[in-house]
């Protein structure tokens, strides 16, 4: 079983920056497509960013230009750098990692809250 590990959240003022993290236990990290979805109160849980195996990345359009998705293949790590961040980005963000087979493992979330 992929055990997802995420740190990084809290609480921000409006047009800092964070950087949330997160590491997956016992598989080949390079192989999988990575991804942040984020969940803010009473709403539904949306796509931020995406990474596939080969590198291509994709971005709501709510956050391009201000959030940056990276990994590292040899930290089985992926990472979601948040720069100009908006009181609207509050949410509670999950890392996904998707195998070859579609088959889906989620973090357990963390809390980004952005508040003067």
């Amino acid at each position: 079983q992929v055990q997802l590990v995420e740190s990084g959240g809290g609480l921000v003022q409006p047009g800092g920056s964070l950087r949330l993290s997160c590491t997956a236990s016992r598989i080949m990290f390079r192989i999988y497509a990575v991804g942040w979805y984020r969940q803010g109160s009473g709403k539904q849980r949306e796509l931020v960013a995406t990474m596939s195996s080969g590198g291509s990345t994709n971005y709501a359009n709510s956050v391009k230009g201000r959030f940056t998705i990276s990994r590292d293949n040899a930290k089985n790590t992926v990472y979601l750098q948040m720069n100009t961040l908006k009181p609207e980005d509050t949410a509670i963000y999950y890392c996904l990692i998707e195998d070859p087979g579609n088959f889906r493992s989620w973090g357990q979330g963390t809390q980004v809250t952005v508040s003067s």
